[in-house]
C-alpha cells in the first residue's frame, strides 16, 4: 500500500520508547498465477532470461483496473544487458542498504528473471535461495481480503453490510461496513499505534496476542475519523476481517485461508501459521525493532500479534503465482474483482487503494513488513508483468523501507515510466494527523499503521505489517 509507511527510528530505542505504532505488512502483492509464466529454472541463484519477443499490446487475462496504458511499451525486454543492469541495482541497494538477503522474481511475456543475492543467514553464511519460506507482513491482506470476498461470492456477506452484523462490539460497528474495512476507510484507531501494545511487544516479542486482545488496544481509543471520509492504513480493520471470516465460515481463518484461497490459487507452499515456527528452508530475518535498537535475529519471533493482518508465511515463488492472481481475479467472481479493483485516494498521488490491494504506478499489489522480512509482490495487468521480491530484513536506510528501495531501483530498470515510489519514513510516529508511510506497517513503526494521535516523540521499535 502506499500511504502507511512505519517510520523507522534510527537511533536505539529504549522499550519505554516504544509506545510508537506497530505498523504491520506492506502493499504489495503482485506475481503470476493462471496463465502464467512459471520461471524456466528456480533456485541455485541463477538469473534465467530469455530474449522476449515483442510484448503483447493486449492486457493479460481478467487484468482490469492498472493504469499502465499500452503494453508495447510499460515493460522493457528481459535482455542480458537489462538482466546485468539488474544485477548491478540490487548488488548496490543490497550493500547501501546493509541489506543481509534478497530475493527477486520478474516476469515477462518474454522472459524471466529470479535471482538471489546474499545471505539467508549471517551466523551461518548460508546463501539466500529463491526457494526458501520468509514471512510475508501485510501481503497477508491480500489473501484476508480475498477470503472475504469468496464469502461475498458465496452469498454469506455484503461489501455494504455493517460489519456489527458479522462481529459484536466494535465501536461505531453500526455505521462500519465491511468495503471500509478493506478498503482502510473505518477510521477505527489502528491497535499498533496504542502505547499499551507496543510496550508489551518489544518486551516480549514472544507474547502470544488474541484477536481480541489485540482490537482491545485500539477500542480504548476514540474514532479517528467518521468512517468512509478518509483513508488511514490500519491493522484494526484486517483483525476485525479476520473475526468475521470465522464468524461466518464457522472455521479458523487458517482452515478457511487453506481451504478456500491456498487451495484454489494453488499456492502450496503458503501457510498460515499457528505458532512462531518457519518451514524449512527459510531465512532468518534481521530487526531492530529492540528495546536498545540493536539488530536481532527475530527468525522465531511470535507472529499473533499481526493474525489476519500480516502472520502468512510464502515463498518466491508461489508470490510469483499469487500476485497474478490478485491482479486478475481467478479465484473469485468477475464482479468481485470489480469491487476489489475500486482504487480510491490514499494521499499519495502515486498510490491508490481498493479493497486490500493497492495500484502504485500501474503496479498492483502489495507489500509487507515483518520484523526481521519484508515483501513486495505487484502484476503490471496491462504488461501482463509480475515483479516479487523477499527479504530478510526491515531495517528502514534513507528514510524507506529497504523493499521500497530495491522496487524503485528495479521498476526505473523495467518499466521507465511505471515506477513503483512510495513516501519516504519521515513522519514521526509522535506526529499529530494520519502518519504518511508504507501500506505494510510495523507494530513498532508508526508510519505503516498510520498513526493519527499524538504519542510519545522517543519511541521505539516498529513492528509493521
Amino acid at each position: 500500500m502506499t500511504r502507511t509507511r512505519r517510520p523507522r527510528p534510527a537511533a536505539p530505542r529504549t522499550a519505554g520508547r516504544a509506545a510508537a505504532a506497530l505498523a504491520l505488512t506492506g502493499l504489495l502483492a503482485a506475481a503470476g498465477c493462471s496463465g502464467g509464466g512459471e520461471p524456466a529454472q528456480r533456485g541455485g541463484g541463477q538469473a534465467v532470461t530469455a530474449e522476449p519477443a515483442a510484448l503483447s499490446q493486449s492486457p493479460g487475462a481478467g487484468g482490469s483496473g492498472s493504469s499502465s496504458g499500452s503494453a508495447s511499451n510499460a515493460v522493457v525486454a528481459l535482455t542480458p544487458a537489462v538482466t546485468g543492469q539488474l544485477d548491478d541495482a540490487i548488488q548496490r541497494v543490497r550493500k547501501q542498504a546493509g541489506v543481509p538477503g534478497i530475493s527477486v522474481g520478474i516476469i515477462t511475456p518474454g522472459g524471466t528473471y529470479q535471482k538471489s543475492f546474499g545471505v539467508a543467514d549471517k551466523a551461518a553464511g548460508t546463501p539466500m535461495d529463491p526457494g526458501m519460506s520468509s514471512r510475508i507482513g501485510s501481503e497477508t491482506k491480500t489473501f484476508t481480503a480475498t477470503a472475504v470476498l469468496r464469502l461475498v461470492d458465496q452469498g454469506k456477506v455484503g461489501l455494504d453490510d455493517p460489519i456489527s452484523r458479522y462481529v459484536d462490539g466494535v465501536p461505531g460497528g453500526d455505521g462500519i461496513t465491511v468495503r471500509q474495512l478493506g478498503e482502510m476507510r473505518s477510521g477505527l484507531f489502528p491497535y499498533t499505534s496504542d502505547p499499551g501494545f507496543v510496550n508489551t511487544f518489544v518486551n516480549d516479542p514472544n507474547h502470544v496476542f488474541t484477536p481480541d486482545q489485540l482490537l482491545a488496544y485500539g477500542y480504548k481509543h476514540p474514532a479517528v475519523f467518521p468512517p468512509g471520509s478518509r483513508f488511514q492504513y490500519s491493522n484494526s480493520n484486517y483483525i476485525l476481517l479476520g473475526k468475521l471470516i470465522e464468524k461466518v465460515s464457522g472455521q479458523s481463518a487458517g482452515d478457511f485461508l487453506r481451504a478456500q484461497v491456498f487451495s484454489p490459487a494453488s499456492v502450496g507452499k503458503t501457510s498460515f501459521p499457528g505458532d512462531a515456527k518457519l518451514p524449512d528452508p527459510h531465512a532468518h530475518g534481521y530487526t531492530n525493532q529492540t528495546p536498545d535498537g540493536s539488530v536481532q535475529d527475530a527468525t522465531g519471533w511470535n507472529p499473533s500479534w499481526a493474525w489476519t493482518a500480516g502472520a502468512v508465511i510464502s515463498t518466491l515463488g508461489d508470490l510469483e503465482s499469487w500476485a497474478r492472481t490478485v491482479a486478475t481475479g481467478s479465484v473469485i467472481s468477475p464482479a468481485s474483482q470489480t469491487e476489489r479493483m475500486k482504487m480510491l485516494p490514499t494521499g499519495d498521488p502515486n498510490v491508490s487503494y481498493g479493497f486490500g490491494l493497492f495500484d502504485n504506478n500501474g503496479w498492483i499489489g502489495h507489500n509487507g513488513s515483518m520484523p526481521g522480512y519484508e515483501s513486495v509482490a505487484v502484476y503490471m495487468p496491462d504488461a501482463r508483468a509480475t515483479l516479487v521480491m523477499l527479504l530478510n530484513t526491515d531495517v528502514s536506510s534513507q528514510g524507506q523501507e529497504p523493499s521500497t528501495l530495491f522496487a524503485h531501483e528495479i521498476t526505473k530498470i523495467i518499466s521507465p515510466k511505471h515506477v513503483y515510489a512510495l513516501p519516504a519514513e519521515t513522519a514521526s510516529p509522535s506526529a499529530p494527523g494520519p502518519a504518511s508511510g508504507s501500506p505494510s506497517g510495523s507494530p513498532t513503526r508508526g508510519g505503516s499503521s498510520g498513526s493519527p494521535t499524538a504519542l510519545p516523540t522517543n519511541t521505539a521499535s516498529t513492528v509493521r505489517t
